[in-house]
């Protein structure tokens, strides 16, 4: 049962506040200010030599406050809170109450608040708060400010741990309307219709977002109910702007406010709209998912990193195959993975079980725990694709191995304008290539092949590629047997049914011996036979190493060099 979307109800007008460029440093407390937590010395603003990354992974100092005078089961109130305090991380719940203790507001926020009200492990807690960028910078010593268009400040913790900090942020198209507004009511007379055009056309992608607000317009200007939602830590309450647990509670995906708007802001969140859906096994509501369909055709005026790694995060999470599926209900296929659409599109049915089939068994794997890296996840879902195109290889020793021109292509456009590693556009390049080897359709030098470093990653692609098709299982046991598989026939059979003889090639002579005519005729006699015999020996017992020393190299070879990643390194 789908059901029309209910409009939140409107923010108050709060004053917004355009973020400054520098932002502002806390006010260190005094010397006899009480501070529960043992004090850190505060960086200078203007660092010569700022400290190296290493620093940060450093044991830190251990907190003079322990746990448990800060945490409580019970609100002031003496009602049971909302979440169970045990349930939260600790690290998290110290740099709150750290925020407090300066006179800031702080909250965990989002996932971790969703997450946990699903009775879900959250990966990672994320706090927003009211102070500024630099403010946090000067409270934490293990704190470091990244990104460019918004700051956010990372707090490093024992064993790699992040806790990520943002300051409260408001919706940049609010602080555009208001200013529009009072720009149009100036001009309106003097534009005429104009203005009324200029303002419908009006352009919704949002471009920047570098503007502080409150804790309220922070909620309101994030993507779905469900991700808007506050914890307050000391309260023990949620606190719900958005109404993000009524829809938690009726497990439906609804933006915040007009959807068709929220989706033209930033067409990434169809792609988190998606993987939500799929992860958490929640619908979208039916004007979300119609604002969705209507805004794929925005998608391409993204920053293609963004949709990159949107779509990687769909592959790593174990929920491909749904996603994937959604994604081409909605035709957004065409435009993030163009050769999954243009094999869809000709091989119909059939090819669209195969090619789930090979991501139904990556995302079992993903699901067991084992951790894949990005050019075996690609490569995974490419897998049909590069077997369903055409093989063709060159003589010329000078031209690599390719794969699909349409595979070629897409890897290409990844690394020139996604900010794809070329390392991994190569690895996954040369594991498609590998597959051929792996299935005896190429026979290739067995021993320069399995010592190469790519090898174990090859073979896990083809063990996925078994999973999916149940071909080729017994060269995949051979090859886990440290054996090499018979390869397939080459040019058919005989009509005997035996596969052809490979063609022999010819020894030089070294000369004749000088000696007389019976016994020269019986030794060129002897040695012929021998050499014959010897031959035949090579031809049919060791053919892989010695019939393809004189070509162009191993499958993982590019440009004749064996070490893809330095290749990759250098270009």
């Amino acid at each position: 049962m789908t059901r029309d979307s209910t409009e939140t109800p409107p923010a108050g007008e709060p004053t917004l506040q355009p973020a400054p460029d520098d932002a502002r440093e806390a006010e260190i407390p005094e010397a006899g200010s009480l501070d529960p937590l043992e004090a850190l010395p505060v960086p200078e603003p203007a660092e010569e030599n700022p400290t190296p990354m290493s620093a940060f992974m450093e044991t830190l100092p251990e907190e003079t406050l322990s746990e448990t005078e800060y945490l409580s089961n019970t609100t002031p109130s003496g009602e049971p809170a909302e979440i169970d305090p045990d349930k939260l991380d600790p690290d998290a719940l110290k740099v709150i109450h750290r925020l407090h203790a300066h006179g800031h507001e702080a909250y965990l926020v989002g996932g971790c608040v969703r997450d946990l009200m699903l009775g879900r492990t959250p990966k990672d807690f994320d706090i927003a708060t009211s102070a500024h960028p630099g403010e946090v910078r000067a409270i934490f010593r293990n704190c470091r400010l990244i990104g460019r268009r918004f700051r956010l400040a990372h707090i490093y913790f024992k064993g790699g741990k992040i806790i990520e900090v943002s300051t409260f942020r408001a919706n940049p198209t609010e602080l555009d309307a208001s200013n529009g507004a009072e720009a149009g009511a100036d001009t309106g007379a003097e534009n005429g219709e104009e203005g009324i055009e200029a303002e419908e056309s009006q352009d919704l992608l949002i471009t920047h977002d570098n503007v502080f607000g409150t804790a309220e317009q922070d909620a309101r200007r994030r993507d779905f109910t469900m991700n808007g939602l506050f914890y307050d830590v000391a309260e023990g309450r949620v606190i719900d702007y958005v109404r993000g647990r009524r829809d938690i509670d009726e497990r439906y995906i609804r933006t915040i406010g007009d959807p068709e708007i929220r989706m033209r802001e930033d067409p990434v969140r169809i792609l988190r709209a998606v993987r939500f859906a799929s992860k958490l096994g929640l619908d979208i509501e039916s004007r979300t998912y119609a604002a969705m369909e209507g805004a794929v055709e925005d998608l391409p005026r993204c920053a293609p990193a963004r949709l990159l790694e949107e779509t990687f995060r769909l592959i790593r999470g174990g929920v491909a195959a749904p996603s994937l599926r959604l994604l081409e209900a909605l035709d957004a296929l065409k435009i993030l993975l163009p050769p999954v659409a243009a094999y869809f599109k000709e091989n119909g049915r059939r090819g669209r079980e195969t090619f789930y089939a090979y991501v139904e068994a990556l995302d079992r794997r993903v699901s067991s725990g084992e951790q894949l890296d990005d050019a075996i996840l690609l490569a995974a879902l490419l897998v049909p694709i590069a077997q369903a195109g055409p093989i063709v290889e060159s003589q010329d020793p000078a031209v690599r191995p390719s794969v699909a021109q349409g595979i070629e292509d897409l890897l290409s456009e990844f690394v020139q304008t996604a900010r794809l590693p070329r390392r991994i556009a190569e690895r996954c390049r040369l594991l498609l290539i590998a597959q051929r080897t792996l299935s005896g359709e190429r026979r290739r030098r067995t021993g320069a092949f399995r010592r190469h470093p790519l090898f174990n990653d090859a073979l896990i692609v083809f063990e996925i590629s078994v999973e999916a098709t149940g071909q080729h299982r017994e060269a995949l046991e051979a090859w886990k047997r440290g054996e090499v598989p018979s390869p397939k026939p080459e040019g058919g059979t005989t009509e005997g049914g035996e596969a052809p003889r490979k063609r022999r090639r010819r020894r030089r002579r070294s000369g004749r011996n000088k000696t007389g005519a019976g016994e020269g005729a019986s030794t060129a006699s002897a040695s012929g036979s021998a050499e014959s015999s010897g031959s035949e020996s090579a031809d049919t017992g060791d053919s892989d190493d010695a019939g393809d020393a004189g070509e162009t190299g191993d499958d993982f070879e590019s440009g004749g060099d064996s070490d893809s990643d330095s290749e990759s390194d250098e270009g």
